[in-house]
């Protein structure tokens, strides 16, 4: 796969994908299915998607986030929560070598699980229909990971949309801070720490409390992160440990 930022620039500054697909059998479609439809059709992510292999769209945030802070690297322990359908994984997997696709000694190891069931990623370790934010579910992850510690934890993962926008933050940062201490318990030191969620009036704590245990946190909304959606996307890097970063936080206090 070998997906970069670049050739990403170069496929769109290409004509192949402006030619415009006209949707088919739109008869008896909700408007909203219609919508989404002339949206997955206007959309040049969903084209390059099919054309590298890739299961959705969503690999090419993972894609640009790590060509530019660097969170994935041949060799790596990383663990993707919320995986289905397994664009993050696929990435994860190609850019730690965890296929074995380069002739590296640096070879990774991913693991992935999802509530959802999805087909097997080559090279990945596949937990589906499992709840991440159980401890059941963790502790599976724990015993996979046979000691080994994590280099990055990755979260692509979001609620099942309620209407209320309020309770709909309020899962999705629940989920985060679920992400949060589980990275915080299995990482290495160094570790790296990417996750999803919606702009809300909460970020701003988030972002503080990951500082407490990464040395550089960061905001990011990726180019191929829809302009009409609310996500978003926080990168902590470099885990400093839970020793050090309590024993930092008690001197502040």
């Amino acid at each position: 796969m070998n997906v970069s930022t670049n050739s990403v620039k170069r496929f769109f500054n290409t004509k192949c994908y402006l030619a415009k697909q006209i949707p088919r059998n739109l008869k008896g479609k909700s408007k909203s299915s219609q919508e989404w439809l002339m949206r997955q059709l206007a959309d040049p992510y969903v084209e390059k998607a099919k054309m590298m292999n890739l299961r959705c769209r969503s690999a090419f945030k993972l894609i640009e986030i790590d060509d530019r802070f660097k969170v994935l690297k041949p060799g790596d322990t990383v663990v993707d929560c919320g995986a289905a359908p397994g664009s993050w994984t696929q990435v994860a997997v190609d850019r730690t070598n965890a296929n074995r696709a380069k002739e590296s000694n640096n070879t990774g190891t991913v693991f992935s699980i999802d509530l959802l069931h999805f087909h097997a990623v080559p090279g990945a370790t596949v937990f589906c229909g499992m709840d991440f934010t159980t401890t059941t579910a963790q502790q599976r992850l724990r015993e996979a990971l046979a000691g080994r510690q994590a280099n990055c934890v990755l979260s692509d993962m979001a609620p099942n949309a309620t209407g209320v926008r309020m309770l709909d933050q309020e899962n999705i940062m629940n989920l985060c801070y679920s992400v949060l201490r589980f990275a915080l318990a299995i990482s290495a030191i160094n570790a790296h720490l990417v996750v999803k969620l919606w702009a809300n009036g909460d970020v701003s704590k988030l972002e503080k409390d990951l500082g407490r245990f990464y040395e550089h946190v960061k905001r990011v909304k990726p180019e191929s992160s829809r302009s009409d959606s609310a996500e978003l996307f926080l990168v902590a890097r470099e885990f400093k440990g839970l020793e050090r970063a309590l024993k930092a936080s008690k001197i502040e206090g």
